[in-house]
């Protein structure tokens, strides 16, 4: 089942594809439902707000009419996908699509290698939290990719009997908008409370006091909502 939504999630996107490259169709696609799940929940209608409006409105005006349903069935599709198995399901399509070849060489590590990374890493804080010592872990992603790392991470937890949804929290960011947009999507997704920045970690790490709202984005679980 995972992999024949996988599969019509590629197959619809390379049907998409025409004036556009398949990269392009889905680099938009999880661009413009990262941007509708962020506005729904920042529900301050800033000049942030209104800026993530125009990035929404001009990337989808340049596709035909009802484009925008076929993102939107492609995004259910991935809902479905994240429900069946916790994975990096947009890594995976990328790879799958054979899209990992172009955007200068980016490719996004398998999940199974994510998966024994991370749980040599949360060691640690899961004996921590058990043992009362810690009532949260956190988890700074300084390169965030797709989100792979992350979802690795709470899918840990989750096996070791921690609600991640609630004791779990996430700082992630990337020098790259598509990661930003695709750890967003996924981690939303998810129920995953986490804040996803976009910049360079080495030059401006996230400051939650000076990082300009604009190149922030925080998860529905992040803001006490759901999707």
């Amino acid at each position: 089942m995972k992999d024949q939504i996988k599969k019509k999630i590629i197959n619809e996107i390379n049907d998409i594809s025409g004036a556009h490259s398949p990269y392009e169709v889905f680099s938009d696609w999880v661009r413009c439902c990262s941007l509708s799940i962020c506005n729904t929940v920042h529900l301050i209608h800033d000049e942030v707000w209104q800026q993530r409006e125009r990035d929404y409105v001009d990337t989808i005006k340049r596709y035909p009419d009802g484009t925008e349903y076929r993102f939107a069935g492609m995004f259910c599709m991935l809902g479905d996908l994240l429900s069946e198995e916790m994975t990096d399901a947009l890594g995976e399509i990328y790879m799958e699509a054979g899209m990992g070849s172009k955007s200068a060489g980016q490719f996004f590590t398998p999940f199974h290698v994510a998966e024994l990374t991370a749980k040599m890493a949360t060691q640690g804080s899961i004996e921590s939290f058990k043992s009362g010592m810690t009532k949260l872990i956190t988890l700074t992603e300084p390169s965030v990719g797709g989100g792979g790392m992350v979802i690795a991470t709470a899918k840990v937890l989750r096996e070791a009997g921690i609600n991640y949804q609630k004791y779990l929290d996430v700082v992630a960011q990337d020098l790259d908008w598509k990661g930003v947009y695709m750890t967003y999507l996924q981690c939303s997704l998810l129920g995953i409370k986490a804040t996803v920045v976009q910049g360079d970690t080495l030059s401006a790490p996230f400051d939650a006091k000076q990082t300009h709202p604009r190149h922030v984005m925080r998860t529905p679980a992040k803001m006490g909502a759901l999707i």
